[in-house]
Order: C-alpha cells, then sequence, then structure tokens
C-alpha cells in the first residue's frame, strides 16, 4: 500500500540537475527536462485528483440533504 503525505517535497538544483527530497524519505535526483515534465505531470494530477475530492464532496452533501 502506498503511503499519502500531505507535506510537500523540497526541491533544490546543484550542478545541472533537480534534487527533490520527499516525505517519508523519498529521494530523487533528475535533469532539468524531467523535473519540467514531472511538475506538469504532478499539476496535472493534483488538479484531477483535488476534482474528485470535490465531487465526492458534493455527492456527499446532495445524499445528506436527501435524507432530510
Amino acid at each position: 500500500m502506498t503511503n499519502v503525505h500531505d507535506t510537500p517535497s523540497e526541491v533544490s538544483a546543484d550542478e545541472g540537475e533537480v534534487h527533490v527530497d520527499g516525505p517519508g524519505g523519498a529521494i530523487s535526483s533528475m535533469t532539468p527536462d524531467a523535473a519540467a515534465e514531472t511538475s506538469d505531470r504532478l499539476l496535472d494530477g493534483a488538479a484531477e485528483a483535488q476534482g474528485q475530492l470535490t465531487l465526492a464532496q458534493n455527492r456527499a452533501k446532495d445524499e445528506k440533504s436527501r435524507r432530510r
């Protein structure tokens, strides 16, 4: 099972590499191009996940109002 973290990763650049120090001890180094693409993918995933949470919250509100 995957651990879900609510703490953002620390990111730094050194000698042309991007270093990511994530929660739970996850450490990664990547090229600037790979980091930029990862950033785009993270933003897309975050937007999709936020939409899922909003949809679930709206459904819960609708269900609660129907029970009244």
